[in-house]
């Protein structure tokens, strides 16, 4: 039985290739005819600016595709070089910065838009395009059985007319010739009515498809600009802050250098210890003391004159000595005159101070600088405390000041710094 079945459908395949070999030698047979002239071919002018439409149709098609794949590959390598370039940010941006937690914030989000648009063109418009092109192989597959058919058709009516042309006509083959005939049009008219209605709708179809296409892309595009313009203006943002920071603390370093105009930058409180400082010393009478010889100073030129009390002669003698014509004054002394020296008060006698100079006070402790504006000190230093330019940028608990010795030996106040208070007594 399985030998007879096997004959049988090798007999069957057998017969099917003849068949078809024999359309193939009857189809070649009849474009030979057809290009020598010697045969009719059917045509339909419509069907064939159809068929043109329709492979143009699918070359634009094709090329869209590719382009498309060719920009999400593009949104992807962008996707890619954006996350490096964001995590490169967030890991080079220092913790005490301005905005960290904000850097870190808008790399996220970068990340997720990216991820967003790529993945909305690939599920809407790369999708919508494999869909409109998929259906292209089987209208193509389609036209071509149509153009086999309609050789057939052409092939089966020339015979039919030959036939009937004869000298000596076969009925019976005329009657097979017309029934294949038959046979091969009414195929032949399946198809083509079929595509003649088709394919005037596909080439009318590829507004619609282009429309919704890039309009979609249009709008998330539009979308993700429009989203990723306001974390680039946050950055941004941050970025000017992070720059006002840096100007803020390169200003506060320069003026915190060794000049002598500088003021030091703002200050916590002074180091300790604070040693509790002893009551101020009584003000001195305006009458000196018989014992105690006061230096008179002239401001305006005028020497001043003394108290009527007082008994010392170099006191008496003082003013008119000061005032003499034709003693030379020493450079020191011109010196005090012309600078308005200050008068300081000191364990009850009259002293000069340089110009600018408010009052003295020794170290009680030593005290390290720790900045380049602070002033060193040994326990027993003097200080002469000086006058801030600019009032405002005198910190609590800190003065500014030159100490003594360096005055004695320079005479000039350029090696000023800040000092703690709480580390000195005024003398």
């Amino acid at each position: 039985m399985a030998e007879e079945q096997g004959k049988t459908g090798k007999g069957i395949n057998t017969g099917k290739l003849a068949t078809n070999m024999q359309k193939r030698l009857s189809r070649a047979q009849e474009k030979v005819l057809q290009k020598l002239g010697k045969a009719d071919e059917t045509r339909d002018t419509a069907f064939e600016e159809g068929v043109a439409n329709f492979n143009k149709q699918m070359a634009e098609g094709t090329k869209l595709q590719k382009d498309l794949r060719a920009y999400l590959a593009a949104v992807q390598t962008m996707h890619d070089a954006s996350k490096r370039l964001q995590d490169c940010l967030a890991d080079m941006y220092e913790p005490e910065w301005f905005g960290k937690e904000e850097v870190d914030t808008i790399a996220e989000e970068t990340d997720i838009l990216w991820s967003d648009y790529h993945d909305k063109l690939v599920d809407n418009s790369m999708i919508a395009m494999d869909t409109y092109l998929a259906q292209f192989p089987d209208i193509k597959a389609r036209i071509a059985k149509r153009d086999r058919k309609m050789t057939d058709y052409d092939s089966a009516r020339h015979h039919f007319g030959s036939l009937q042309k004869g000298k000596k006509q076969d009925q019976a083959k005329i009657a097979k010739a017309e029934e294949e005939l038959g046979r091969a049009q009414k195929v032949f008219e399946e198809i083509n009515v079929d595509l003649q209605d088709e394919l005037p709708q596909l080439w009318n179809s590829r507004v619609g498809f282009y429309v919704n296409t890039f309009q979609s892309m249009a709008g998330y595009q539009q979308r993700f600009h429009k989203d990723m313009g306001k974390l680039n203006q946050d950055l941004n943002d941050v970025m000017t802050k992070l720059d006002e920071q840096r100007l803020a603390n390169e200003a506060a370093a320069a003026n915190h250098s060794v000049t002598p105009d500088a003021a030091p930058k703002t200050r916590p409180a002074p180091p300790g210890p604070a040693p509790v400082r002893p009551p101020p010393s009584p003000r001195p009478s305006l009458t000196p003391a018989p014992d105690t010889q006061q230096d008179i100073i002239s401001f305006d030129g005028e020497a001043l004159v003394p108290d009527a009390n007082t008994t010392a002669p170099s006191q008496a003698t003082a003013p008119s000595q000061a005032t003499t014509p034709s003693q030379p004054q020493t450079d020191t002394a011109v010196a005090a005159a012309a600078g308005a020296a200050t008068t300081a008060v000191t364990n009850g006698s009259s002293e000069v101070l340089p110009a600018g100079v408010i009052y003295k006070v020794k170290a009680m402790h030593d005290y390290a600088a720790t900045d380049g504006d602070e002033l060193e000190m040994k326990a027993g230093d003097v200080v002469l405390v000086l006058a801030w330019e600019n009032p405002d940028e005198q910190d609590d608990g800190w003065l500014m000041g030159v100490k003594e010795s360096h005055w004695l030996e320079n005479k000039d106040l350029l090696a000023k710094g800040v000092f703690p208070e709480n580390f000195t007594q005024k003398l």
